[in-house]
């Protein structure tokens, strides 16, 4: 569980030049065997502006349990005084940032340190966390090997120990994805839980902010700080956070387990994911039920149909207007695609969203959960000549994503954990999707 230092206040200046218009930067990196790699951290701002946001110095009781607590914040998410670029060059200058996300603010209600800008694939576009233009974040566990997309930079921080929660964007496994590659804990709340003012409206009926923590606990903490308590309750079920301090454990919990769709992943994966489904059994009585989830690469397809389509409409006014050199070539390709969409594509996508709706909330009448690895492959290796131009694996991409997409295309709460590691030393995570609201 987070627990706020003691500290009374610390306040951080850093200044590289002295002008008419003082800046500042400061970048994270790890220096291994010769080599600097990025780790996920791009920090940039007006060094005068710093001081209007940090908070008023405090003593006494903590605001909150996260009093004190560093927390990174994806690119992709409102956060003064930073811009908020999306993994470009040219997104924060089109776009200022001009105040907070909603979640961000409620961070700093709350007393959190926010540590700045994590490191994005760009426009959320890819799975590997691979960015041309402001360097690819690399696995803390391997620094050859890719942390995910397209929350990179957050994953990738948490691992390392940087920061003990990390807020990401989750569209289409982008924070899920990256955390079970990191070996962390990636939290995905259910649609409409959270708060959308100040993120970028890629994706906007898949997309929401996540969690990305250290432990299940960190994440339960940092959820109840950022919950969206705007709205009027009709509108959703009451919020039910658990008490952290209790011991008793859940029992009798009936898991779904699609086996076909379980088994379509690496030998390590599998084998790893099944023994702690054993372990559930043997430890809690957690029971396994096997079913059927119909059509899944249909709603692969429809989801991505709908994921594409939403992102080239937010954007057009500024692609429109754009060089296509200031685009890394992996996203030119998929903005291309993306552009091919029909309209009738897209409303078929979403009779398509309703009719897997159905098909869940079947298997939710006898089942508490669905269960699967997260993803199909553990990291997999940079390769260098990606790193200046981006990277098109569809190979490992399709594996990556394969777990991820009812989350998002249904909305459902969905968490990974991380169950062990395959034979190069490589995290492997399991996922648990829930019914709507079912995360608290």
């Amino acid at each position: 569980m987070l627990l706020s230092p003691c500290l009374d206040w610390v306040y951080l200046s850093v200044c590289s030049k002295i002008s008419d218009s003082l800046s500042a930067g400061l970048a994270i990196v790890l220096e291994i065997n010769g080599h600097v790699y990025r780790l996920g951290f791009s920090l940039t701002c007006q060094i005068f502006t710093v001081s209007v946001f940090v908070p008023e110095p405090h003593a006494g009781t903590p605001l909150s349990v996260m009093d004190g607590v560093l927390v990174a914040v994806k690119d992709e998410i409102d956060c003064l005084p930073y811009p908020t670029t999306g993994g470009t060059r040219w997104l924060g200058k089109a776009r200022p940032c001009e105040a907070d996300a909603a979640c961000v603010a409620q961070l700093r209600a709350c007393g959190a340190v926010l540590a700045g800008k994590t490191n994005m694939h760009e426009l959320g576009a890819g799975t590997s966390g691979i960015n041309p233009h402001h360097g690819s974040a690399r696995n803390p566990y391997n620094v050859g090997k890719v942390a995910g997309g397209s929350s990179s930079g957050s994953a990738a921080v948490v691992c390392a120990g940087l920061c003990p929660v990390a807020l990401g964007v989750d569209g289409g496994g982008s924070v899920r994805m990256p955390a079970a590659l990191c070996g962390v804990v990636g939290f995905k709340p259910t649609a409409g839980r959270l708060s959308n003012a100040g993120v970028l409206p890629l994706n906007w009926t898949v997309g929401m902010a996540g969690i990305l923590a250290g432990t299940v606990e960190d994440a339960v903490v940092a959820y109840s700080a950022i919950v969206d308590q705007s709205q009027p309750s009709y509108l959703r079920p009451e919020l039910n956070l658990p008490m952290l301090t209790s011991t008793p454990s859940i029992s009798n919990v009936r898991l779904a387990k699609y086996g076909k769709w379980f088994n379509d992943s690496s030998e390590d994966i599998r084998t790893c994911c099944d023994k702690a489904l054993q372990t559930l059994r043997a430890q809690y009585g957690w029971e396994t039920l096997d079913v059927t989830v119909p059509e899944i690469e249909e709603m692969r397809l429809a989801h991505y149909v709908t994921i594409g389509s939403e992102c080239t409409a937010s954007l057009a006014k500024y692609l429109d207007k754009l060089k296509r050199s200031e685009i890394g070539w992996d996203v030119r390709v998929a903005l291309g695609v993306y552009g091919s969409f029909s309209s009738r594509a897209y409303l078929n996508s979403q009779r398509l969203r309703n009719r897997q709706m159905f098909f869940h909330k079947e298997i939710f009448k006898t089942a508490d959960v669905i269960v699967s690895p997260m993803t199909g492959v553990t990291a997999y290796t940079l390769q260098d000549d990606a790193l200046s131009s981006g990277e098109l694996d569809y190979i490992n991409g399709a594996a990556l994503i394969r777990y991820s997409i009812a989350g998002n295309f249904l909305g459902l709460p969905a968490i990974t954990v991380m169950v062990g590691q395959d034979k190069g030393g490589l995290p492997i995570g399991l996922q648990f999707i829930g019914r709507p609201w079912s995360e608290a």
